[in-house]
Parts: C-alpha cells; structure tokens; sequence
C-alpha cells in the first residue's frame, strides 16, 4: 500500500471514534421525548439520564491514559469500541430504566476513552508535518457524528415507531461501532509505544510504512524523548510556577460549557418543543444546526492559524452571547418564534469557529513539555465535570423558565470575553518554547534536578 494512504487510512480510523462521540453524545436528543414518556420522567429524572453517560465519560476520561499506557492506544481503543456496541445494544434492549441508565454509563466509558486515546494514536503515528491536520480529522469527526446523530433521528422519526422510537435512536449507534472495532483490527500499534515497550524492529518498520522521510532518525528521536519523559514524570503538575496554565486549562474548560453548548446539543428537540415546534419540524431544525456545526468547524481549521486564537475567543463570546440572549427573549417574551432557529445556528456557527476550534489546541500549547499530558487531563476533566453538573440541572432550569438557562449563559459568555482580553495570551505563530518564556515557565529556568 501507497505509504501516505497508509498513515491516512490509519489516521481516518483512529479518528472514527471522534464520530462515535459525536453520534453518542448528541442522539439522545430526539429520544427525550419518548423517554420521558415511557418511563415516567420528570425534569429532574430525565436531567439525570442525559448526564449518566457524561458521568461515565469524566471517570474514563481521567483513567483512559493509564490502559493506553500498558496495552497502547490502538489495543485500547479496541476495547472502546466494544464498549460502543455493548452500550448501543443494551440501551436497544434495555427492560427498565435502572438497565437504560447503566448502559448509557457503559457509552460514556467509551466516549471518555476515546477523547483522550483517539487523538493519542494518532499524533503518535503521524510524521510532525502532518500531526495536527491529522488529529484534526478527530475534531472532525465528532461533528460529523453529531450532524450523522440528528440526521439518523430525523429518518428513524419518519418510521413511526412510537414510545419504542428512543430503542431504535440509541440502538443504531451499534452499526458504526461494529464497523469501528473491525477495522481497528487493519491498523498498526503506534510506533511510540512500542518503543516504549521496546519493540524496536517493529517500530522502525511502522516508521517506514507511515512514509516519513528519514525512519531510523525519528526513531532515534522517538527513543531521546522517552528517555527525557522519564525524567518529566518527577515533575509535579501543581507547582507555584505552574499556576497561571493551570487557570487558563481549568478556565477554559469550563466556560467552553458556560456556553451552554451541549446542553443544547443534547436537549434541542426539547427546546423546539418548548417553543411550541412540532416534534417532525424540531428534528429537521436540528439536522440543519448539525449541517452548520460541520461547515463552521471545518472553516474554523483554515483560519485558526491565520487570525489567532485570541481574536476568535474574542469574536465567539460576543457573538454566541448575543444568540443567547436572543433566544432568551423568545421564551422570556413567547413572541417571534420563527427567529429561535436563527438564534441557535448563529449560536453554533460563532461557538464552533471560535471555543469548538481553539479549546484542544490552546490546552495543548499553554503546558510546557513535561507537565503537558497531565495539564491536558485537567483541562479535559474541568470540560466534562462541567459538561455533566449543566447537562443534569438544564432541564430542571428550563422547566421553571425557558428564558432562564440561556440569559445565564448569555452573561458567562460576556465574563468569558473579558477574561480572555485581559488574562489569555497570544499563541498563534509562537513557538511551544518562545510561549513558555512568557508564561515564566522556560524548560532552562524552572528545571528541577532530582537527586
């Protein structure tokens, strides 16, 4: 095989679980409705289905490192992908809500995992020229997997399959899964790893296949970094020095979900609903935000480099605070309902060009070398907590007063932009060294030499 075929049919798979992410996470809402109603769901109870699978995510998303550490990303992610397909049938299955509950558990396992260990194999198979369009194929994904998730409601919402309807949209996640784990059987083990492990013959030969320039000298880089890894594992993450990273992950995690964005993604056909759409237009309204998600990501990847992250953190809170204030004032004044999907795609078109673009990169760019992973992890951890706590209360908020939930996230979207003007540095076309001189945090100046 053709060697750059090679690493992009590698690279493609490693990102599908990015799909299954966003197919699992965003599915559940076209099932709201025929949940609630076959189990007797009050605001509260149906908060807490929706959030079982996040709960799951936040717990796998803090331990995924340590089985993609023993066994490699690519041996792990196998085990992800099975817990996609055990997830999918039992909710397909499910004979009461206690069984629905811990199988959606099982599915956020599975996303957790793959948000930590899809990116991993695949940075580490890719040459350095090609590492961050590549990983960018799994930001991709997941928002294919989101619009693939409303669309599949839509289609499955014309079958007229009745309080059954949530089996059908939770079950079919099964497919992409099945396809997932087999072919995750076709690509090799990272060459990183296995030095790690050191399997040195079949790295180099990984390394030859992937059609990198010079193998034996990667690999001889390969092998000097773990070797500086080593000494960075003594390295405590929270120290002194370390603080203002460590607010900016932690910060940017969380008002990522201030934004109310997957709240909305989850509850959207609820919030048609509210509106007073009926149940066939909500789940084509949502189609049509899922289609805007993509088309503004994608643009997102060619200009993130262009105009900065700052600038477009800087556009996004303003723009996505003003939809919100919009929709607010459509459930607060129950006029104007045309405008709510209006209001909601301008909401995701500035969300997904600004925080969905730049929150992966800015984690990975503000840590220096040694604490990196577990700078990420913490942002990362911040992200689905957050995630979690809004996705369980938004329906109780919501019950109370439409208007409610998105004024508040209206005005964290404002405290956001000022954050960000006065506290977030520049990172675009600055080099990881040159930017970790700013932060006071050069490798030379706060190296510690253990004895």
């Amino acid at each position: 095989m053709n060697t750059s075929l090679f690493l992009l049919r590698s690279s493609i798979v490693g990102a599908l679980g990015g799909l299954l992410f966003g197919f699992d996470t965003a599915v559940i809402a076209g099932a709201t409705n025929s949940l609630s109603q076959t189990f007797q769901l009050g605001a509260a109870a149906l908060g807490f289905t929706v959030s079982s699978a996040l709960w799951g995510t936040v717990i796998s998303a803090m331990f995924a490192g340590i089985p993609g550490e023993k066994i490699g990303a690519r041996d792990a992610l196998r085990i992800t992908a099975l817990l996609y397909v055990v997830s999918a049938i039992g909710c397909a299955f499910a004979f009461d809500w206690w069984t629905l509950i811990a199988f959606r558990f099982i599915g956020g396992l599975a996303i957790g995992a793959s948000s930590v260990l899809g990116p991993i194999y695949i940075a580490e198979l890719a040459p350095a020229k090609w590492r961050g369009r590549l990983v960018g194929l799994f930001q991709v994904n997941i928002v294919v997997g989101i619009l693939l998730a409303y669309f599949s409601n839509y289609i499955i919402g014309l079958q007229q399959f009745g309080l059954n309807e949530w089996r059908w949209q939770l079950g079919v996640s099964g497919i992409p899964a099945v396809f997932f784990l087999a072919m995750l059987f076709g690509i090799p083990r990272s060459p990183r790893w296995l030095v790690s492990k050191n399997h040195i013959a079949e790295a180099l030969s990984v390394l030859h296949s992937t059609g990198i320039e010079n193998p034996e000298l990667e690999l001889q880089s390969i092998e000097n970094s773990l070797g500086m890894d080593k000494v960075a594992e003594k390295e405590p993450l929270f120290a002194k020095r370390y603080m203002k990273p460590i607010l900016l992950a932690l910060s940017i995690g969380v008002f990522n979900q201030l934004s109310g964005i997957n709240a909305i993604l989850y509850y959207l056909n609820d919030i048609f609903a509210q509106a007073g759409f009926s149940k066939m237009s909500s789940d084509l309204q949502a189609v049509a935000i899922g289609l805007t998600n993509l088309i503004c990501t994608l643009a997102a990847m060619t200009v993130i480099d262009r105009f900065g992250r700052k600038p477009l953190l800087l556009t996004g809170a303003i723009g996505t605070a003003f939809c919100l204030f919009g929709v607010a004032a459509v459930f607060y004044t129950h006029q104007h309902q045309a405008m709510l999907l209006w209001f909601l795609i301008g909401f995701i078109a500035f969300f997904a060009i600004s925080q969905g673009a730049v929150i992966w990169v800015y984690l990975s760019e503000i840590f220096p070398t040694r604490v990196r992973a577990r700078g990420q992890s913490l942002g990362c951890s911040a992200h689905w907590i957050m995630n979690a706590i809004i996705s369980g209360v938004f329906p109780v908020l919501a019950k109370t007063s439409g208007a409610v939930p998105f004024a508040f996230f209206g005005v964290m979207m404002l405290l956001q932009f000022v954050a960000v003007l006065f506290f977030y540095p520049e990172t675009k076309q600055i080099s990881l060294e040159k930017l970790q001189e700013s932060l006071g945090l050069s490798e030379e100046k706060s190296v510690v030499v253990h004895h």
